[in-house]
């Protein structure tokens, strides 16, 4: 798909060195790019990517989306832009949210408003399900990410730069994530930590969070937001699915309890956008809600159907078990490759 898109296009990826902006990396250098611009603040991270692809077309960036004139200057010449860099971590933005605030909220506008000063095409933002009814400080500053982008659309009609957002679940395997964790709990013979056996969480591979990017690259309108469809299990499974793949057989499950700002369901679509999304098959499409400031038009009649919609979220959607959780996780590069003995 990115190929007809991106041939002879110059693409920038804000935080590139991390596990989606890398994968993203090599699914572009596979295709008729001009250039790749990658702006991160880890040099020792761009350095292994210098070293690992070894492309002309890279150019890497050292700076922070916090700074707009490192963002100005990674932009430059770009004609689409992932901007993927965020605080992602739960505990850490929760006992620092000021630095969630500057990273999610203001660097996202700085990555927004310096992309239409370039002429840059097309912006998507990528989100999480933990912006949605958000009970921790993460979630809070990615719904205001959200809203940053969403504004921009409305305010800015006329603007030659398509911003949009794709949100996603847990991406499996992903720097941070439970995954990694349970191999190298796993590894060490210690007992597998989960906080609640019966939370439920949506699983994404790396590869489905590019593809929903591309999708949004494909058919945004100002201000869409964009989910794909994604199975979910609960915790206790996902822990269980991958010990019994690995040959740990019936591991040993502590029980840590729930953390602060952790729910027991996630949810990609609330019920109010629920009401006005549009199935595409694989994903759905939440159109821009571009009315004015006039409230006296929405007074008097309310909406309707939101009283008889649902969440699309971790509890609702397909739920699997410990099989269906080993047959997906088959399809993970790192997961395959504990299988094959060599460490990931």
């Amino acid at each position: 798909m990115t190929g007809n898109l991106m041939a002879a296009a110059t693409v920038g990826i804000t935080g590139g060195t991390g596990s989606f902006g890398s994968t993203m990396v090599a699914r572009l250098l596979e295709q008729d790019v001009r250039a790749v611009h990658v702006l991160s603040r880890d040099e020792a991270k761009q350095d292994a990517m210098r070293r690992r692809f070894g492309d002309s077309r890279l150019r890497l960036f050292l700076g922070d989306v916090r700074d707009r004139a490192s963002v100005a200057d990674a932009l430059t010449g770009v004609d689409y832009v992932f901007h993927a860099a965020a605080l992602k971590q739960v505990p850490s933005c929760e006992f620092f949210p000021h630095q969630a605030v500057q990273t999610n909220i203001i660097g996202s506008r700085n990555v927004i408003e310096a992309a239409a000063f370039a002429g840059v095409r097309s912006v998507v933002c990528l989100s999480t399900d933990k912006a949605v009814y958000p009970v921790n400080a993460m979630g809070m500053s990615k719904a205001l990410m959200e809203k940053t982008a969403q504004a921009f659309a409305r305010n800015h009609p006329r603007s030659s730069t398509v911003v949009s957002i794709t949100r996603y679940g847990n991406v499996m395997y992903s720097r941070g994530s439970v995954i990694p964790l349970f191999v190298e709990q796993l590894r060490r013979r210690e007992p597998l930590t989960i906080t609640e056996p019966q939370m439920t969480r949506f699983l994404m591979s790396l590869q489905s969070s590019v593809e929903l990017v591309e999708h949004a690259f494909l058919h945004a309108e100002p201000g869409d937001l964009f989910v794909r469809k994604a199975p979910a299990c609960t915790v206790d499974v996902l822990a269980r699915a991958l010990a019994k793949m690995l040959g740990h057989g019936e591991p040993e499950i502590k029980v840590l309890g729930t953390r602060h700002g952790e729910k027991l369901h996630e949810t990609l679509l609330s019920r109010e956008e629920m009401v006005q999304a549009v199935d595409q098959g694989s994903y759905y499409r939440v159109p821009l809600d571009a009315r004015s400031l006039e409230y006296e038009l929405y007074f008097d009649q309310g909406e309707q159907k939101t009283s008889v919609a649902v969440d699309y979220s971790s509890g609702n959607t397909d739920r699997l078990d410990i099989e269906r959780t080993i047959e997906m996780l088959k399809g993970i590069p790192e997961v395959q490759r504990e299988l094959e003995g060599v460490p990931a």
